[in-house]
């Protein structure tokens, strides 16, 4: 090689191999280089044997998935570009025209909006269930029933159903489970194993993760993933995550690689600030009802109790308020206006401290029985100091309402 650029191209240097560091390398990469044309013909990403794409996998991704899988307790895990693609990629693999999907009626919304959306354009029908009454998930499982989605605890209202019960009703019935284990991320239960000790192991078929909280730990990533225990149903969904080509970029891998090693310690350091406000809101008039599972009067306390660690890092970061029906609209938003610390947006898991107003009945099939009517608001905790947000809290309650 005689021209520069091409020796800068074809560079005969490679450095010393045995580097090691606390971090794992960045691997970045749409092309893949193959020995020979033999390894090009019969090297398989399916098997993470070996490497052929960059869509595929490199070591960093394949590093992420490892580690969530033992985070989540699982065998086999998908990377997505958000926790709504990985619910999407579960859809498109397991779905078909004539099919059936259940839904609970508190799931997160764009889950419902998926299957307002694109599914029932496509032939493929859903219906609500009530995640607080597994009685009323079994009437609702019919011959097209192909997969049933859970949450624990639920979105925005966050009560904690029996998911034990819940999963035993789709073991039964022969369908397929999904759990959204946003909220629980790992840590607060296991969702392959929910009866420690029984054989065979009682737990979920698929677990999706919006790595986009707690893993990512920043408020700076959008990622997913989908995890599973069994080599064929991952098979099955990993061929759709290749057909549909959704990957994730090297440096939010990198960055969620990074955050994982301090995720338990900030999940229980949520939980606990959550823990403290909860109980605050408790014990001021304004509120008509405090949302938090460890609260002994929230709906599904006691399977919260059942199922999660009892200590701290077993509840999250998350609680919800109802402003009662005397508060207008107007009164709650300027609430939330005023405060100083709790950002107006969406998401949770980072660093600040969240809140939004929501409108309930627009987002349920109808009022459930063990919510008092009103106002809802909820509420993502920080790491801030719980002092501070406390405060922030307070004033904003007296100077909007008084």
């Amino acid at each position: 090689m005689t021209e520069l650029n091409t020796t800068l191209i074809h560079h005969p240097y490679h450095p010393p191999e045995g580097f090691a560091a606390p971090q794992p390398g960045v691997f970045k990469a749409s092309t893949v280089i193959f020995p020979t044309v033999a390894a090009m013909r019969n090297f398989d990403w399916k098997d993470k044997s070996a490497y052929t794409y960059g869509l595929h996998g490199t070591p960093t991704t394949y590093t992420l998935e490892e580690r969530l899988c033992t985070l989540e307790g699982g065998l086999q895990c998908l990377l997505a570009p958000s926790g709504l693609a990985a619910i999407a990629n579960v859809a498109l693999s397991l779905l078909r025209c004539g099919d059936e999907v259940l839904i609970p009626d508190n799931a997160y919304g764009p889950n419902k909006v998926l299957a307002q959306g694109e599914l029932m354009g496509w032939g493929i029908s859903h219906r609500y269930y009530n995640p607080m009454d597994a009685q009323d998930l079994a009437a609702k499982i019919g011959p097209q029933t192909r997969l049933v989605w859970l949450e624990a605890a639920g979105s925005v209202t966050l009560e904690f159903p029996d998911l034990r019960q819940l999963v035993r009703v789709c073991k039964d019935r022969g369908v397929l489970c999904a759990l959204d284990n946003t909220w629980g991320a790992g840590l607060a239960f296991a969702p392959f194993d929910l009866q420690p000790g029984l054989s065979p192991a009682l737990g979920v078929d698929i677990s999706v993760h919006a790595l986009t909280k707690y893993p990512s730990g920043g408020g700076d990533v959008l990622m997913g993933s989908v995890i599973t225990r069994d080599a064929s149903l991952h098979m099955k969904l990993k061929l759709t995550h290749m057909r549909l080509g959704t990957g994730v970029g090297a440096n939010d891998a990198e960055a969620v690689l990074r955050a994982l090693p301090s995720m338990a310690l900030r999940y229980r350091s949520h939980d606990e600030a959550t823990r403290s406000l909860a109980t605050w809101c408790q014990t001021r008039a304004e509120f008509a009802q405090v949302l938090h599972p460890a609260l002994p009067d929230s709906p599904g306390h006691a399977h919260w109790q059942a199922l999660c660690k009892q200590e701290l890092g077993g509840a999250a970061g998350l609680f919800s308020v109802i402003f009662p029906v005397q508060r207008s609209q107007a009164q709650v938003d300027a609430f939330c206006n005023a405060l100083k610390l709790f950002k107006l947006g969406y998401s949770w898991g980072g660093p600040m401290s969240l809140v939004v107003p929501y409108d309930l009945a627009s987002m349920r099939t109808g009022w459930p029985a063990h919510l008092q009517q009103g106002t809802l608001v909820r509420f993502s905790v920080g790491l801030e100091a719980v002092t501070d947000l406390q405060s922030d809290l307070q004033h904003a309650l007296e100077s909007a309402l008084a």
